[in-house]
């Protein structure tokens, strides 16, 4: 493939999806009929935990990312597991539903989930949106100004001249001063050589 990067030109948003007991950050999220309780089609990895606990509970909300404001979210979301961290302990939330619904963003989806179709990497959850409302008319934060703005979103710190490595795919940070060759990232399973080598 000439450039993978291609990808990153779909339009699409950033989510958080939540259910209960847990969650993750998203972006492959489409609206894929119309009516009065559309249908949404999530995608979402196999190996992360949070896909456990949508084949067990089968209600999930999807709270959108607006541009400001959210780097906190996206670490809390991101760049651990549900399986071993309360990620809603310093989170602002709401419960909806008997789901968590994330305070500071743009407003959120509530869908039970009506089929879900696996492939080789990820799960795609489809759902009936059930409830939903608007906390924020700003803009919405989209996949592609996050490629952009990951750094300055997520306020990478570390001690002055501290090396480390930053995942070109989804911003996750590897403080160290060397990254090991068969590292893979933990957030989103790429290799090493899809890190890119920083230092403050």
């Amino acid at each position: 493939m000439k450039n993978s990067k291609i990808t990153r030109k779909i339009t699409q948003g950033m989510y958080v999806l939540t259910t209960k007991n847990g969650g993750c950050i998203v972006d492959a999220v489409s609206q894929i009929s119309a009516g009065v309780n559309p249908l949404i089609a999530v995608s979402v990895m196999k190996n992360n935990y949070t896909n456990q606990l949508l084949k067990q509970n089968k209600r999930f909300a999807l709270s959108i990312l607006g541009k400001e404001n959210v780097g906190e979210i996206i670490k809390t979301f991101g760049f651990s597991s549900s399986k071993d961290t309360n990620k809603f302990e310093k989170i602002n939330i709401l419960e909806i539903l008997e789901i968590p619904i994330i305070k500071d963003t743009l407003g959120y989806m509530i869908c039970d989930i009506i089929d879900d179709i696996e492939n080789e990497t990820h799960t795609l959850f489809i759902g009936k949106l059930i409830e939903g409302d608007v906390f924020s008319k700003q803009d919405a934060m989209s996949y592609q100004y996050y490629q952009d703005h990951k750094e300055e979103i997520l306020k990478v710190t570390t001690f002055s001249g501290k090396t480390y490595f930053m995942c070109t795919i989804c911003g996750y940070i590897y403080e160290n001063d060397e990254l090991p060759s068969n590292f893979t990232c933990p957030k989103c399973g790429v290799s090493a050589e899809l890190f890119v080598k920083k230092e403050k």
